[in-house]
């Protein structure tokens, strides 16, 4: 096999250079920063620093407030990529076996990957309205005084409904191109070997998925964890208070309205040390189990 060659050996270097210089300046960089400043407890109008060694931690750890930041963002994350993931899964199963309208029925489930999160927001908050959104009084039906903004627990169900309905797209587009490409004598095979459509499902289809389920596992945690954010935001309207609030959003909260520079860069290397270890996790002991054909 021919390999490709350089007639100067600073030439594929030269070509390194515009991009390892974006990862220093837009990566490391800040993350050395946000190291360094969870060590110090900063002025907020920047007249100075005064080291305190593990103070932001401790004092981190010792909160309340964070603890109960944490434990939601663990229980928000579960639960977005759950529904995100099994939803689409089964949306996907049923628009490959769309023969008639198949184009409108798949453009009408990936329209929304194009809204952003803030706009989900803000569509969110039209829906759930206190005074006239059309969910708010549909539950209301049921005797469900919805009360966005004002309850816990209601705001962090139209924090979840929104997430999972902006992820929905990305993740049905990745699954119904996983199903069209597992070969058609596969199918045939399978269809002689199992009558049971969930048999079949279960059998041979979902582990042929295996590989797009992992890589949209990793992509959907991802999400919930930093992508939410224009979503919660939105939502809380700029107003946390007592209402819910995952880990990436409370660094802002702390650290651009509390002036608690220190504290929220501790926050944010905490953050950062339990993606990387999730990110490690999952690529050494999950897709082991997973067979790439």
């Amino acid at each position: 096999m021919k390999r490709a060659g350089f007639s100067n050996r600073w030439l594929p270097i030269l070509f390194l250079i515009p991009q390892l210089a974006i990862i220093f300046i837009f990566f490391y960089w800040p993350a050395a920063h946000a190291i360094r400043s969870s060590f110090y407890l900063q002025d907020p109008f920047g007249f100075g620093e005064t080291f305190v060694g593990l103070k932001n931690y401790t004092a981190m750890f010792n909160s309340a407030a964070y603890l109960r930041s944490a434990w939601f963002t663990v229980i928000f994350t579960v639960i977005v990529t759950f529904l995100s993931l099994s939803i689409a899964l089964l949306l996907a199963v049923k628009a490959d076996k769309v023969i008639r309208g198949a184009k409108t029925y798949r453009t009408l489930l990936m329209w929304v990957y194009a809204v952003a999160p803030p706009v989900a927001g803000v569509i969110g908050l039209i829906l759930f309205d206190q005074s006239w959104g059309p969910i708010k009084d549909f539950v209301a039906l049921f005797g469900w005084d919805f009360r966005l903004g004002v309850d816990y627990f209601d705001t962090a169900f139209a924090m979840v409904t929104i997430s999972v309905w902006k992820q929905l797209p990305v993740n049905f587009i990745f699954f119904l191109s996983g199903l069209q490409a597992i070969p058609k004598s596969v199918r045939e095979a399978a269809l002689i070997d199992n009558r049971s459509a969930s048999g079949r499902f279960w059998d041979v289809t979902f582990p042929l998925l295996a590989p797009t389920g992992f890589f949209l596992l990793i992509i959907n945690i991802t999400y919930s964890l930093f992508d939410t954010f224009g979503v919660i935001d939105t939502v809380v309207k700029g107003e946390p208070g007592n209402n819910p609030m995952t880990l990436v959003y409370k660094v802002y909260v702390d650290g651009f309205r509390g002036n608690d520079l220190g504290g929220s860069s501790a926050q944010s290397v905490i953050l950062m040390i339990l993606v990387l270890a999730l990110t490690i996790f999952q690529f050494r002991m999950v897709e082991r189990r997973i067979h790439y054909t």
